[in-house]
């Protein structure tokens, strides 16, 4: 595995691979959701929310491994930085890991229960049905909770690897 990334700092290359794909989640998503509520494609729709939980859910998996098992934690990768970081930011860095997984512990659940109780009870080919309203709660709460991840997870990285 790569010990450091390709961003142009000390961070890992599997934090990096996150990173843009946190970038790359949101307008994925939004054109996902514009599928299905304007142009009513709900098989697109379907497919781009699957390909998302698959991807992610591959990308943070190989992430956690390389983070914990390779990586020795997060603060050693971040102590690799020239100057390292004085505890005063250290702390603030925790301070803001802390928040973000807030929301990157809620999210695969919350996604997983929505994709799974589509795929259960929506018809194949994906059509509107009564399951509906229920779909469109848990996807909005979802899609709100990935993109705070998202964010706060951006706001991380600019903090642990960027600001200082």
């Amino acid at each position: 595995m790569l010990r450091d990334g390709f961003l142009g700092n000390h961070a890992s290359f599997m934090l990096d691979f996150v990173v843009v794909a946190l970038v790359l989640v949101v307008p994925i998503l939004l054109y996902s959701l514009y599928s299905v509520k304007v142009q009513r494609q709900y098989a697109r729709h379907k497919f781009l929310q699957l390909l998302l939980g698959v991807v992610l859910l591959a990308a943070v998996g190989a992430f956690e491994i390389d983070l914990h098992f390779i990586q020795g934690g997060w603060e050693k990768v971040v102590a690799k930085q020239d100057p390292p970081l004085i505890e005063a930011q250290t702390a603030w860095v925790r301070t803001v890991l802390r928040i973000h997984l807030i929301f990157a512990i809620s999210t695969p659940f919350l996604w997983v229960t929505t994709i799974v109780l589509a795929l259960r009870r929506f018809p194949n080919p994906p059509l509107p049905s009564s399951h509906s309203r229920l779909h469109k709660l848990l996807g909005w709460i979802s899609t709100v909770d990935l993109t705070l991840t998202s964010v706060t997870g951006l706001w991380f990285y600019y903090t642990a690897f960027l600001a200082y």
